[in-house]
């Protein structure tokens, strides 16, 4: 598995890195196109600039920098959301099949549309792919249930030592009373 895990995520960061280069080399292009869906969202985060150029041009970064991190194979979970969080917009902005009119265009952005969906479900599992060791959660739950299951032996333990001694100790007040 490890071995497809070390092909499969270049090929997965590849489209990435070509459109997010792309978009870094010529944020212009894509500015107008991404201003619908871009402009919201800037509105609603704070620190985002409100320039649809320099918001391409961030998404076209995190691209770059997120798809040479799950290519490398350095940090791949955080790596695959943060690509996942940049296709969902640029999707949207990108192929919204819905809006087009002609019947030729509409079902070659349909095609895209999904294309781009089906990576967003591959993100989606290289950002939960846990190189097949257990989960944080996973671990968490079981370190939770062996601590608990070592403190209540423990304290079973400390019971029938106090028990025994206190069976001890009333024996012996016995003998000499």
């Amino acid at each position: 598995m490890a071995l497809l895990r070390r092909i499969a995520r270049p090929m997965l960061a590849s489209m990435f890195l070509s459109g997010g280069w792309s978009t870094l080399r010529n944020p212009a292009a894509v500015a107008d196109t991404a201003a619908p869906v871009a402009m919201p969202i800037a509105e609603r985060i704070k620190g985002l600039p409100k320039d649809p150029e320099q918001l391409v041009r961030i998404n076209g970064a995190v691209q770059v920098g997120a798809g040479v991190l799950l290519a490398l194979g350095r940090a791949p979970r955080p790596a695959a959301l943060l690509l996942a969080g940049t296709l969902v917009p640029t999707t949207l902005a990108a192929h919204p099949y819905w809006t087009v009119e002609d019947p030729a265009e509409r079902a070659r952005q349909r095609i895209h549309f999904f294309k781009n969906l089906s990576m967003l479900g591959g993100l989606l599992i290289a950002a939960a792919d846990t190189h097949g060791k257990p989960s944080l959660a996973y671990r968490t739950r079981s370190g939770t249930r062996h601590a608990t299951a070592s403190v209540a032996d423990h304290a079973h333990r400390a019971a029938a030592v106090t028990e025994n001694a206190a069976g001890s100790v009333r024996d012996r007040l016995r003998v000499g009373a």
